[in-house]
């Protein structure tokens, strides 16, 4: 299959969390099973320019709100897989992808997003074989389907190509005034209860999953999810009405990247057939965040997350006080709200011999912590995947997580001989004390923690299970499509 993957941002070349990991490794797990796929995606200030792409030097994008004016550049090949970089600058040469420094999102990415969307069409065009599949991911690249379900409808370069987006955060959907329509090429006639109106707004989301062929999220617990209320975002009965084409196919990881056996950020290397590094990673992660004269037989809590209540962190306020009085370190790393900061800063100020805090981006550190604590905390209110969890067991540090989206897909509930973590369901910090109370006991007993440890680091989350998956999903939006055309 012909795959064009259009999304906001992807590793090497832009990031601001787990959708640009997501981006950069499942297009080459595709392209390994002998698929021919291309990535298309902004560039930012941060991100190198690109070759000059003959041929779509000048793409004329006729918004309603007026022309923008980009180019397809070369961005370069990563394991076979070409990617594209879309140039406009007066669009995307900016400080941050989608907000500015002070965390305020850019008051035009209604517009922004919509010249991205019909620019990748175009350069889709430019590069000269009609895909089989557009794969779009959130709602910045959700008016691709949009447009190509009704301004190029009939256009014959894209008479067989079917159209799949993947929700990686219902949280995040895209909304804006009503008025946004006129200013994006779209017709008013869209904004019906069935289309993009979502309660007197514009969805972009919405409409991309009501324009897709097939849907996919990344979790199969949070596609459950996202089908109720409580997490559906208003979303849930469209989901529910689209649930023949709705599947959730559990992120991947980079064990490349993510290996404590070959990893180059860590002081030690260890496996699970030899797990003696990890002690020296551990004394190593204590000196480093300042603990004085650090304990060894004390256990190490670790966290590497966005500070945001979505994270769980309000548990987390109100049992610190009850975590302090246990017998254990707390090493956290994030940046994200300002109350949660100022919460982490407190509490290492308040605990200064237990809570090791960094308010920091750092890649080196959060391998550090991964290899260096016993425990991983993560009390998500909600979380579609999760990475950090999967990180966790790869390096031996046990899971304390909630029963939630891919939380609950990909850790098990440890006996005393199986299992891989520990899970609390009720979202109360009352929950989240008990499974931290069964770790710690088990932590006690060294040769069954050992084996806990072992069970986690033979998990294989790879993303070849997943890309897989994703070539049975493109092939029902194909036949989805084939039968919408054929039928009379």
């Amino acid at each position: 299959m012909r795959i064009v993957f259009v999304a906001s941002e992807c590793v090497p070349y832009s990031k601001t969390g787990g959708l640009a990991d997501v981006v950069g490794a499942l297009p080459e797990a595709l392209a390994a099973l002998g698929h021919e796929v291309a990535v298309i995606v902004p560039r930012y200030r941060m991100t190198k320019p690109g070759a000059p792409l003959p041929g779509a030097e000048n793409l004329t994008i006729p918004l309603s709100s007026g022309y923008q004016f980009a180019s397809l550049t070369r961005g370069g090949v990563v394991k076979s897989v070409p990617h594209y970089l879309v140039e406009c600058p007066a669009l995307f040469d900016r400080d941050g992808l989608y907000q500015t420094k002070d965390g305020k999102d850019y008051p035009d990415n209604a517009i922004r997003f919509a010249a991205f969307s019909l620019s990748a069409i175009e350069g889709i065009k430019r590069l000269g074989t009609p895909p089989d599949i557009v794969h779009c991911h959130d709602w910045q690249t959700s008016l691709v389907p949009v447009y190509l379900n009704t301004l190029y409808a009939v256009d014959p370069f894209f008479h067989r190509t079917s159209t799949v987006i993947t929700v990686h955060n219902l949280g995040y959907p895209g909304l804006f005034p009503a008025d946004v329509l006129t200013k994006i090429s779209l017709d008013g006639s869209l904004f019906r209860v069935d289309r993009l109106e979502f309660f007197g707004k514009v969805n972009y989301l919405k409409g991309g999953m009501v324009y897709s062929d097939f849907i996919t999220t990344v979790s199969r617990k949070y596609a459950e999810e996202i089908q109720t209320t409580e997490f559906g975002y208003g979303l849930d009965g469209v989901l529910r009405s689209r649930s023949d084409r709705l599947q959730g196919i559990l992120n991947g990881v980079d064990y490349e990247a993510w290996n404590p056996a070959t990893d180059s950020l860590i002081p030690a290397r260890y496996s699970a057939d030899d797990l003696k590094g990890k002690q020296v990673c551990k004394k190593a992660l204590l000196e480093k965040l300042g603990a004085v004269a650090p304990l060894m037989d004390r256990p190490v809590i670790g966290i590497v997350s966005r500070f945001a209540t979505q994270k769980g962190f309000d548990l987390i306020e109100h049992v610190a006080e009850d975590l302090m009085r246990r017998d254990m370190y707390v090493a956290a790393l994030g940046t994200g709200e300002p109350k949660y900061e100022e919460l982490f800063h407190k509490l290492a100020g308040l605990y200064p011999d237990k809570f090791l805090v960094r308010v920091a981006y750092d890649n080196t550190l959060a391998h550090q912590i991964e290899a260096g604590s016993d425990m991983f905390l993560m009390p998500s209110r909600y979380e579609p995947c999760g990475l950090n969890q999967i990180y966790s067991l790869k390096y031996g540090t046990v899971p304390v997580v909630r029963a939630t989206g891919g939380l609950d897909d990909t850790i098990q509930e440890f006996d005393g001989a199986n299992g891989t973590g520990f899970k609390f369901s009720e979202y109360s910090a009352e929950a989240l004390l008990g499974a931290l109370d069964r770790a710690l006991e088990a932590y006690r007993k060294p040769t069954s923690w050992a084996r806990l440890q072992r069970n986690g680091m033979s998990q294989d989350f790879s993303w070849t299970v997943s890309a897989h998956a994703y070539v049975q999903a493109y092939r029902q939006a194909a036949a989805s499509r084939a039968r919408i055309q054929a039928a009379p």
